[in-house]
């Protein structure tokens, strides 16, 4: 089998974005867009992938890390001259050179893998994406011969106006022989209304050496959609979305409403979950079967387990167990971890916390910084103080500890297995297990006060 390679143009600034964020990285989502394309080709088994960076080249490393190389076009000169910067690193090799745009995010892995297994087939030098659209305002039209081979590729804007009645379009993705590719690359001239080097000449380059170019119609026009502007980029939000939602309802997943509910490409979500309205899942988030997620949940790189109610909560970088039920209106913070058969309750907050199974806290409560062991009950009002204005202590409830309403436990402390706290107390020492800490003033009722202060 041929070696594969892919070079990903994601050197353009994207002025039209009007954005101080470099265009690959504006997400689609939830993932940036040269994250989409770059994960999809890594599906076809390539031996290289090569991304070309330009402006905010330092980011764009930083997002795809060891998934590529990289090679800087310093100058913005056009698409040739942007391939040719990776001649270094590819340009000896023998293979197939797939090259793809970093703002194109809705190509799927399938139709990569169909241009490329139809390059092959035809044995040609090099194979266009191409697609046929309503309106082709803005892309290159593909002029086919009288045999209904592909003549030339021409720019909108060296296009005549016959031209420009043309429907099929270039999507700017190619399969390429990698020699030949270099090779016509040298050959690449600037003479045009841009004053750039176009990809797109290496097709006549290499049709005049006598060389097969094929064209694979994809039949799908929305995933060549390039994101240039917010516009698009909002296009380009709702067709993933759509997408996105319909994989799970097929997994066995409902959806309640699709055009309200986000959910991210990398998010797995258990058969028989059913997620209600105004939700939104992102990140790597796990969610099990059989759960109810909303409405209006926000799940931020979470697992949460199977039969697990998340009812109009916040739940960000945590862990939920099974059987579990969170809100409505909780709000767990990163690195908190709940337990099976766990209730967090309403205008509940838990931050940094590990809390046991079997484990209750119901109502207006924030547990920071501590570790609650299983089958305890926090009461209304329950605040670990765990921060001095300087820095954060911890909270220890060991296991069956029964904290009474409108309890403040003063970190570092903790309280022994099986002690109660009364309610209304302000802890500030440990408490043994099996004993009941009081920690309040005693009760003094002074007869007849509010009258006396009236007269």
């Amino acid at each position: 089998m041929t070696n594969i390679f892919a070079i990903v143009l994601a050197a353009g600034q994207g002025t039209r974005m009007k954005s101080k964020l470099y265009k690959v990285l504006h997400p689609v989502c939830g993932k940036p867009m040269v994250q989409h394309v770059v994960d999809h080709i890594e599906t076809l088994d390539v031996k290289r992938i090569v991304t070309v960076v330009g402006h905010g080249a330092e980011m764009v490393k930083e997002q795809l890390g060891e998934q590529s190389e990289y090679v800087l076009q310093a100058e913005q000169l056009g698409t040739a001259h942007a391939v040719q910067q990776a001649e270094p690193v590819l340009g000896s090799l023998e293979g197939t050179t797939l090259v793809v745009c970093g703002d194109t995010p809705l190509i799927r892995p399938e139709t990569m893998k169909a241009l490329f297994d139809y390059h092959t087939s035809q044995n040609a030098k090099a194979t266009i994406l191409t697609a046929v659209a309503e309106d082709p305002t803005g892309y290159g039209r593909i002029l086919r011969d009288a045999e209904g081979s592909v003549a030339q590729i021409v720019e909108q804007k060296d296009a005549t106006e016959e031209q420009r009645k043309v429907t099929e379009i270039n999507t700017g993705t190619y399969c390429f022989d990698n020699k030949a590719l270099f090779e016509a690359l040298k050959l690449v001239k600037n003479d045009n209304a841009q004053g750039e080097y176009y990809l797109p000449d290496v097709i006549e380059i290499l049709q005049k050496q006598g060389d097969l170019v094929a064209a694979y119609v994809t039949e799908s026009f929305e995933e060549t959609l390039g994101v240039n502007d917010r516009f698009a980029l909002s296009q380009a939000e709702e067709i993933m979305r759509a997408r996105i939602n319909e994989r799970h309802m097929r997994n066995g997943v409902t959806i309640i409403n699709p055009s309200t509910t986000h959910i991210s490409a990398d998010a797995v979500i258990g058969s028989d979950t059913v997620i209600q309205p105004g939700c939104i899942i992102e990140g790597k988030s796990i969610i099990g079967e059989d759960c109810i997620i909303g409405p209006n949940s926000h799940i931020v790189d979470s697992e949460i387990g199977d039969s697990t109610t998340i009812h109009s909560s916040v739940v960000l970088q945590s862990k939920v167990g099974n059987e579990t039920a969170v809100g409505p209106f909780a709000h767990l913070r990163p690195a908190s971890s709940l337990g099976d058969h766990v209730k967090v309750g309403n205008f509940v907050e838990v931050k940094k916390s590990n809390l046991g199974d079997y484990t209750k806290v119901s109502h207006l409560s924030y547990i920071g910084d501590a570790e609650v062991g299983d089958n305890c009950n926090i009461g209304c009002g329950t605040i670990t103080v765990n921060y001095d204005g300087k820095n954060k202590f911890k909270t220890i409830i060991e296991d069956d500890v029964f904290v009474g309403c409108n309890s403040n436990l003063v970190a570092p402390v903790t309280l022994g297995a099986g002690s109660f706290i009364a309610a209304g107390s302000t802890v500030t020492k440990d408490v043994p297990g099996d004993a009941l800490a009081i920690a309040r003033a005693r009760q003094e009722n002074k007869l007849n006060y509010v009258s006396n202060k009236l007269k």
